[in-house]
């Protein structure tokens, strides 16, 4: 008897450098936040995050791939905590008035740019088990979001980091997503939180523009 359809692996796994560059972005951008906006330490944060990449890598090429799962969603839990603390050190600055107001855009465009990273590399590693459950279908079929080329009959497509990351950057721009519809709650919860940070952003942008002008 042959192997089911869906059961068969695609025979091309799905790269992982998107996800790798867009976890050093994250770390790039946190080194390029002002001393203000950091929580002290910043060079031991980021020796920290340079280590669990290294070992995000190597768990992934030693086919550890429970433990590259786990100490992913760990690495982004971390990630997402220091993006909201400085977003919180943001907004208490401020009324302050200390910082000079090109310091203080300079941030908050940093801040919305991780928050779309950090976001995508949520969707990517959880949705159907991530992105190693769903290298082992012929074939995406389900998960937590509708895809438009779910509905082919035909066909290997999969989603990848780049298709995580556009529906990140819809629901960070737009406030909603484009073509990509959340089924789950787990789904709508993160985009309802994405969508809270990346307003909170845009409107300490227009309230410091305004100020300035």
């Amino acid at each position: 008897m042959g192997t089911p359809e869906l059961l068969q692996p695609r025979q091309e796994a799905e790269p992982r450098w998107p996800a790798l560059l867009a976890l050093l972005g994250v770390i790039g951008l946190y080194v390029g936040l002002p001393d203000f906006l950091t929580f002290g330490h910043t060079w031991l944060i980021v020796s920290i995050l340079l280590v669990a990449t290294a070992a995000l890598v190597v768990s992934n090429r030693s086919g550890r791939h429970d433990l590259n799962h786990n100490l992913g969603i760990a690495v982004n839990g971390f990630n997402t905590a220091l993006m909201v603390g400085s977003i919180g050190l943001l907004i208490r600055s401020l009324p302050e008035h200390k910082e000079s107001p090109a310091a203080l855009l300079r941030s908050a465009a940093a801040l919305w740019i991780t928050n779309i990273l950090i976001f995508a590399a949520w969707y990517w590693r959880l949705d159907a088990g991530g992105p190693y459950q769903r290298g082992l279908r012929s074939h995406h079929h389900e998960g937590a979001f509708l895809f438009p080329q779910m509905g082919m009959k035909h066909g290997t497509w999969s989603p990848q980091f780049v298709d995580y990351l556009f529906l990140a950057f819809n629901t960070s721009t737009a406030l909603s997503p484009a073509d990509t519809q959340a089924l789950s709650r787990w789904a709508k919860l993160l985009m309802m939180t994405q969508s809270l940070i990346s307003l909170t952003i845009i409107v300490l942008l227009v309230a410091r523009s305004v100020n300035i002008m």
